[in-house]
């Protein structure tokens, strides 16, 4: 798999710290999403001592856990909507020229899976995190008119 076709984007860093004797030691996580622009994306979330790590194992975790994403048009076969922990995400197809009308995470994620034209809207919890594992599992369960068609026929024989 070629690396140079990917486009990788930070979501979000966030900084935790543990308290010690000598101080305070601080630790990392960066949610990073990849994707090709034309129906591949991958989310990692990553954690290290230092930023440039955690974002460089997050980007490798997204490599590896990449997703395909059916698009029809610009925009998805149908509405959809997720939830995971207290976030839940809904996302309806659009007519062409619409654009991404989403929150910043989920308008990360859609735009390197290659969408063009979609209405999302976010509900519940608001946790980046959350909701950007919430789009993925949404973006996992879409299916095409032609997948449902398959299953169906393979449930009559």
């Amino acid at each position: 798999m070629p690396e140079t076709d990917f486009e990788e984007k930070m979501i979000l860093v966030r900084r935790t710290a543990k308290t010690y004797q000598g101080g305070r030691r601080f630790r990392f996580g960066a949610l990073v999403v990849v994707g090709d622009r034309q129906g591949r994306v991958g989310l990692g979330l990553g954690k290290a001592k230092e930023v440039p790590l955690a974002v460089q194992k997050a980007g490798y975790y997204a490599r590896r856990h990449m997703v395909e994403v059916p698009l029809m048009n610009g925009t998805i076969p149908h509405e959809i909507e997720v939830e995971y922990g207290a976030s839940k995400i809904l996302l309806k197809p659009a007519a062409p020229g619409t654009g991404v009308i989403a929150g910043a995470v989920p308008r990360a994620i859609l735009e390197l899976a290659g969408v063009t034209d979609i209405l999302t809207k976010e509900l519940g919890s608001r946790n980046p995190i959350n909701i950007a594992y919430a789009t993925m599992e949404a973006l996992k369960r879409l299916q095409t008119r032609e997948d449902v068609e398959r299953l169906r026929k393979g449930g009559e024989e």
